[in-house]
């Protein structure tokens, strides 16, 4: 096993964490309370602090800031997580913060996401996998994203919002309410511009499974009866359609916000 390779320059707490194999750029900073998994590589000038755990693989580039503190004015100072998955990468200046008492005391990140400059993943947030976050993409606190999510440069989602899996997230759009999986919310303040088709077909959706969608889409946003109505009737048209009932299941969960709809529904 590699033992760490840390810069002479660098500031590591002697109580820090380090798997084989970590490697630890000039004057970075690593807190006391940090766990760097194996093969974590630490640019010069990042900084990993608070209650953080990274995993296997990681790769932090100068700049970024892991681990700081909520930007939360009811923060009393309680001890809080960030857990971060393995073999992501943070690029210059990303920021993710720990949690808060109101979310349960962590911020969580999966593994295999790409985090472009300043992109920022705040307090409470919960991240899914192999997730993208275009150059200065904003979360607020209490947001969830789910796996395979893309979201644009520039955006700016709410707090408490939900983005489903596969969706995305157009370049400077502003997220107030919870988009659907796969759907593609764009503008400000966004609506939903139907199903991400592009995000689907590189992800091996077949022909058939991509119909379904469009017609479950179709019913969900038509303007004939109640959503509860629709819902019921999308999930008996496609009880055994996984994507669909993903779709209708997001739908049906307990939310704090609206749903994003599309244009001619705002």
């Amino acid at each position: 096993m590699a033992e760490a390779a840390v810069h002479p320059l660098a500031a590591v707490d002697p109580n820090a964490k380090l798997g084989s194999g970590v490697e630890i750029g000039p004057f970075a900073v690593i807190g006391p309370n940090v766990t760097l998994g194996d093969r974590v590589k630490i640019h010069s000038h990042a900084i990993v602090t608070g209650n953080t755990e990274v995993g296997e693989g990681c790769e932090i580039h100068p700049f970024a800031v892991l681990g700081g503190p909520p930007q939360d004015k009811k923060y009393r100072g309680e001890e809080s997580r960030l857990i971060v998955g393995p073999f992501n990468t943070m690029r210059e200046h990303v920021t993710m913060n720990s949690g808060t008492e109101g979310g349960g005391y962590i911020t969580r990140v999966g593994a295999h996401g790409l985090f472009l400059t300043a992109a920022h993943v705040a307090h409470d947030c919960q991240v899914g996998d192999h997730v993208i976050f275009s150059n200065n993409a904003t979360l607020a606190g209490h947001v969830t994203v789910e796996d395979h999510a893309i979201l644009g440069g520039l955006c700016a989602v709410h707090q408490f919002v939900r983005i489903g899996a596969h969706a995305f997230i157009g370049g400077m759009s502003g997220i107030e309410n919870d988009v659907i999986p796969f759907g593609m919310a764009l503008g400000n303040r966004a609506t939903l511009a139907g199903l991400n088709i592009v995000g689907l077909k590189r992800h091996g959706f077949e022909r058939e499974q991509i119909h379904a969608l469009r017609q479950a889409y179709r019913l969900l946003f038509s303007q004939e009866g109640t959503l509860q109505e629709r819902l019921d009737d999308v999930d008996k048209m496609f009880p055994d359609h996984a994507a669909v009932q993903r779709i209708v299941g997001f739908m049906r969960a307990k939310a704090d916000r609206s749903f994003c709809v599309p244009r001619s529904q705002s």
